[in-house]
C-alpha cells in the first residue's frame, strides 16, 4: 500500500549536492525588486500612484494688516484724542550765548594806515611755499665729464684692462661629477630600526578637579535670627544681680 502514494519512479532520496533549502541564509530575495512602495518598484508590475503630506501653507505676503492684537486706547475717537487740557511742568529753557568782542579786542592805532596816507614799508618774512616746489637744478646738479679712464668725452683714451678672478667653470675644484658627499646623507634615527626607549616630558602640575565657588563662614549665618523652629529669636535682657531689698545672708563667725 505504501508504493502506490508515488507516482512513477520517483522516491525520496538525499540530493546529489547542496541546495538552498538546506541553508538557512536569506537566499536571493533580496535581489528582486519590490512590488511595494514608490521607490525602486519593480517594472514588471505596475505602481499605483503615491501621494505625500504637505505641512500647512505660509500666511500670504498680502496680509500684513495688525489684526486686533493692539489695544486702542479708549480716549481717542475718529475725530482725534478726546481729552481736557493738560499741563506738564517743565525746566527752564538753556540758551546759547555767543561770545561778543569787547572793547579790548578792538585796536584803532592800527589802522592808520587804512585811513590816511602813509610810504610803502616792507618787511622780511620766511621763505614762501612757492619755492619748496621750484625743482630748478642747481650747480651742485651738474657734473663734468671724467678725463682719466675708457669712458672719456672729448679726449683720446689709452687702452685699459681689467683683472678678473678665477673662473669656476674648469678649474680644480669644478666638481665634473655632481656627486654628493657624505654629508649630504642623513643618519637614520637608531629607533627606527631599534625598540624605542620610553620618553617622558615635563608638564605643568594637574589641579585635582573640585568644587572653586566661595563657601560661607562662620561669621556669614546668624543663629539668632533663626525662627524657623522657635516662636521667635532669642532674647537677652540685662538687669541687676541681686535685688536691694532683700536682706543680705549674715553669717556670724566666732
Amino acid at each position: 500500500m505504501g508504493e502506490e502514494v508515488w507516482v512513477g519512479a520517483w522516491r525520496p532520496h538525499r540530493p546529489r549536492g547542496p541546495i538552498m533549502a538546506l541553508y538557512s541564509s536569506p537566499g536571493p530575495k533580496y535581489l528582486i525588486p519590490p512590488t511595494t512602495g514608490f521607490m525602486k518598484h519593480t517594472p514588471t508590475k505596475l505602481r499605483a500612484p503615491a501621494y505625500s503630506f504637505r505641512g500647512a501653507p505660509m500666511l500670504l505676503a498680502e496680509n500684513c494688516s495688525p489684526g486686533p492684537r493692539y489695544s486702542v486706547n479708549p480716549k481717542i475717537l475718529r475725530t482725534g484724542k478726546d481729552l481736557g487740557p493738560a499741563y506738564s511742568i517743565l525746566g527752564r529753557y538753556q540758551t546759547k550765548t555767543m561770545l561778543t568782542p569787547g572793547p579790548g579786542d578792538y585796536f584803532p592805532e592800527k589802522s592808520t594806515k587804512h585811513v590816511f596816507d602813509s610810504a610803502p614799508s616792507h618787511s622780511i618774512s620766511a621763505r614762501t611755499k612757492t619755492f619748496r616746489v621750484d625743482s630748478t637744478p642747481g650747480p651742485a646738479a651738474y657734473m663734468l665729464p671724467v678725463v682719466m679712464g675708457p669712458h672719456t668725452v672729448g679726449k683720446v683714451s689709452q687702452p685699459s684692462f681689467s683683472i678678473k678672478g678665477r673662473s669656476k667653470l674648469g678649474s680644480f675644484s669644478d666638481d665634473l661629477h655632481k656627486t654628493p658627499g657624505p654629508a649630504a646623507y642623513r643618519q637614520t634615527d637608531v629607533q627606527v630600526t631599534k625598540f624605542k626607549a620610553p620618553q617622558y616630558t615635563m608638564a605643568a602640575r594637574v589641579e585635582p578637579p573640585g568644587d572653586k565657588t566661595l563657601k560661607p563662614g562662620p561669621g556669614a549665618h546668624s543663629p539668632e535670627k533663626v525662627t524657623l523652629n522657635k516662636p521667635c529669636a532669642p532674647i537677652v535682657t540685662f538687669g541687676i544681680k541681686h535685688s536691694d531689698y532683700m536682706t543680705p545672708l549674715v553669717v556670724d563667725v566666732e
